[in-house]
């Protein structure tokens, strides 16, 4: 198994720092960045050979990628999305299909999140695809939220449902087991076609109503962020202090 970082965005509501910097750059405790907390957590588990997607600004994450993997004892390989500033994050994550039969745990490259995130799914190995929630926090419209079927598997994943209605928020963070490779990669592959601003999710979304299945793991009381704006910036740099 491998780690994966998905790295490729713009994080236009983060500038001036994306203004020279991809959004998993941004510091979140000094010199620490959004990238470093992704590749210290997959180190921590034992991932040691880690996939980046790259895009916009790629060529920051280039020219720090020696230095990251001697801090972190990793090996790390760069998939190259061309289209990041045009197209979303189903076509990054499809670009890195070569490596789905590896076994991949997979981390958002604008999520902080503590290492138990990685443990827990790691210790929920079994399914096909199994997804991080948080079934603790109060949900309101923007959050990626889940819906269970009656077996406790994933029914819908979507910002676009009542709140009240769903289990919890998917956080970024998925672990992708071999034989849910090629499954995976034409339903991603299905979702782009389909509209090229579709998110990953849906790509999960098309993978559910293709017959595949993806379980859930709980993260329980957890201290994270998804990095989207200034006042989430904040929040990662509080929540990073802890780490």
């Amino acid at each position: 198994m491998i780690g994966m970082v998905l790295a490729a965005g713009a994080g236009r509501r983060l500038r001036p720092y994306t203004d020279t910097l991809p959004k998993a750059l941004v510091p979140v405790n000094g010199e620490t960045t959004i990238l470093d907390i992704a590749l210290g957590n997959l180190a921590e588990v034992g991932l040691t050979d880690v996939v980046i997607v790259v895009g916009y600004r790629a060529e920051a994450v280039e020219e720090r990628k020696a230095a990251l993997e001697e801090r972190y004892g990793v090996s790390i390989a760069l998939v190259h999305n061309d289209k990041a500033e045009e197209w979303n994050n189903a076509y990054s994550m499809w670009l890195a299909r070569e490596h789905f039969s590896k076994g991949v745990l997979m981390v958002n490259g604008d999520t902080v999140h503590p290492v138990s995130v990685e443990k827990t799914l790691l210790s929920g190995r079994g399914p096909d695809i199994l997804l991080a929630v948080d079934n603790v926090k109060t949900l309101a419209d923007e959050e990626m939220k889940v819906t269970l079927d009656g077996e406790g598997r994933l029914k819908t994943i979507t910002k676009l449902m009542d709140p009240a209605t769903a289990y919890g928020e998917y956080i970024g963070a998925t672990l992708i087991e071999p034989a849910a490779a090629e499954p995976l990669a034409a339903a991603l592959k299905a979702t782009w076609e389909r509209d090229p601003d579709l998110y990953y999710e849906d790509g999960y979304q098309e993978l559910v109503g293709r017959g595949g299945r993806i379980a859930v793991a709980p993260i329980g009381e957890v201290a994270w962020v998804e990095v989207d704006n200034h006042d989430d910036l904040e929040k990662a740099r509080r929540i990073a202090k802890g780490y």
